[in-house]
């Protein structure tokens, strides 16, 4: 394993951690903006249809790959950046 991968996990690692509390708020935030109330039906919530359960699980879903996508790539170019050498 390169240098460069071993020095840059412990960065992905917190970005992810990051990423992921991020994609949570913002998910949460679009969730109230489509004008639910409360938290988003989990999978096995029977008070809920199916259209809600899977579309709030589909909104989720692209949240959180679009928001770790962004801190990744934002990541990988910083550090591009500070020390000459792309992480991975």
């Amino acid at each position: 394993m390169k240098t460069s991968k071993i020095a840059y996990k412990p960065v992905g690692l917190v970005l992810g951690t990051v990423s992921g509390v991020l994609a949570g708020r913002v998910f949460k935030q679009v969730w109230k903006k489509f004008g639910h109330e409360g938290d988003a039906p989990d999978a096995t919530d029977e008070q809920h249809g199916w259209r809600k359960v899977l579309t709030a699980a589909v909104l989720q879903g692209a949240i959180f790959a679009g928001v770790k996508a962004a801190v990744d790539r934002g990541g990988a170019v910083a550090a591009r950046r500070l020390t000459g050498i792309r992480p991975g």
